[in-house]
């Protein structure tokens, strides 16, 4: 019987199938059970016979639990073959059969994105949205599948159904999120259909290793010694994404993070500066005089040569703390190293202005048998901390140079490598007796340059025309 009903299956023969259930009413019940070693249903979802699926669901709609040796139920084999119609058939007698995972792990939504079959994984999705969040081994979501098996269509159709930000930028074990994978894999397809939905993708995530997109990218091409034009059309959208790598991050996150302390303290010193210009030291004259008028500062009086000093070092601090005020309420780039040593002088220029306010102030308001040694005392703090801010101001430009440098660097190799891979493409066996003849990077990439330079590009009706000389 076991046979009859095994072939009735491989052929999707519904008469002989009533026939078999007339003679035993209850062998589909014992199917259920696990006394037979393959499930009919298994086999007529397979070789994709939906009529015969709908009787044997009608029969007994229990087959559609019955899992195989691999854990498989039968909504795994039809989202795998994508029979569409069939899956609509068995979700709508077991719709919790989306969430059941077989031996990898894997429940039938996974799969249907695994396998490219959109239809299907539509389907499943609407009818139990919450299967398409769970995550399998390593904790990769089913994004980061569709990322591993180059598998665009249905990463196309999953980004369109789930637009859930913290799902689209959801990262694995190893803290990768997917475009992480495709740039690591160099998918270059599929990276652009991600970052073609900037609002939801964060292009500057870090993974595990603390490592963007980008620094994934860069370490993969520097493990490379032939140049890549895939690699370099890759970094060109990425760039355009304003994606960027991780070192470049720590100034811009310090300050979003720093904003408010230095609102705080820019708002508390242009406080004291104010204060102390309408309130000098040693207070303002009460009376009016022959030589003074009411509210006149005493020390413009009794200090003629100090006084003009302390003014001009106040109103450096105030406007200098207004200014930074200024910036951290404006909608500048700090991201970027220029703007954000913008703000670092600024903010030494008023904190040194107010140490020399501190200075004349104290002074002033000393006694005159003390002030001899509060004079040396002050020289001294001040030479050192000028010399302190020096340094510090010459060590932070000298990495804004340094980091200039290395990006226009990076820019002149990244163009030699685009240089090298071109001619790849179009001169293979000259860059091929190159390869062979030398055995260095540096020898390579020298040979290729000269290539390059006996090359003579002219561009006429958008096609190129070379003429080559011996090298």
């Amino acid at each position: 019987m076991e046979e009859r009903l095994c072939e009735a299956a491989i052929t999707g023969n519904t008469i002989s199938l009533g026939e078999i259930l007339a003679e035993d009413s209850i062998i589909l019940d014992r199917v259920v059970v696990g006394c037979f070693k393959r499930s009919p249903l298994h086999v007529a979802v397979s070789l994709g016979h939906a009529d015969f699926v709908r009787a044997l669901l009608h029969h007994t709609p229990e087959l559609a639990e019955v899992l195989d040796s691999q854990q498989r139920s039968a909504l795994h084999l039809a989202a795998a073959k994508g029979r569409s119609e069939i899956a609509k058939e068995l979700t709508r007698v077991c719709p919790d059969m989306c969430l059941t995972r077989d031996l990898d792990g894997l429940n039938p939504v996974h799969v249907a994105a695994i396998k490219g079959k959109v239809e299907v994984l539509e389907e499943l999705v609407q009818v139990n949205p919450h299967a398409a969040r769970v995550r399998v081994g390593k904790g990769e979501t089913i994004l980061h599948l569709c990322v591993k098996h180059n598998q665009l269509r249905t990463l196309e159709k999953l980004l369109e159904i789930i637009k859930v930000q913290e799902f689209v930028n959801a990262k694995d074990d190893g803290g990768n999120t997917l475009l992480h994978l495709a740039v690591a894999d160099k998918k270059i397809e599929i990276i652009k259909h991600v970052l073609k939905n900037k609002k939801a993708i964060d292009v500057n995530a870090t993974n595990a290793n603390k490592h963007t997109a980008m620094d994934v990218l860069f370490l993969a091409r520097s493990s490379n010694e032939d140049p890549d034009r895939l690699g370099q059309n890759i970094e060109d959208q990425l760039r355009e994404a304003k994606a960027k790598k991780a070192k470049d991050l720590v100034q811009g996150e310090w300050l979003t993070e720093k904003r408010a302390a230095l609102m705080v303290v820019a708002s508390l010193i242009a406080t004291m500066a104010f204060q102390a210009g309408v309130t000098p030291p040693g207070g303002v004259w009460q009376s009016d005089s022959e030589t003074y008028r009411a509210g006149e500062a005493v020390m413009a009086y009794n200090y003629p040569d100090s006084y003009p000093m302390f003014l001009r070092s106040n109103t450096i601090g105030f406007v200098a703390s207004l200014s930074t005020i200024l910036l951290l309420i404006s909608d500048l780039p700090f991201k970027k190293r220029a703007f954000m040593w913008i703000l670092v002088v600024i903010m030494w220029l008023t904190i040194t202005s107010m140490a020399i306010t501190y200075a004349f102030s104290i002074f002033v308001v000393t006694p005159i048998k003390d002030r001899k040694s509060l004079s040396k005392t002050i020289v001294v703090a001040v030479i050192v901390w000028c010399s302190v801010m020096a340094v510090l101001l010459l060590v932070h430009t000298g990495r804004l140079i340094a980091n200039a440098l290395e990006e226009e660097h990076s820019r002149h190799v990244a163009v030699k490598r685009n240089r090298i891979a071109f001619l790849k493409e179009e001169f293979p066996s000259r860059i091929c007796y190159i390869d062979r003849k030398t055995t260095t990077a540096t020898s390579k990439l020298r040979c290729c340059l000269i290539l390059c330079l006996v090359c003579e590009f002219r561009t006429q009706n958008h096609r190129y025309y070379y003429s080559i000389q011996n090298c």
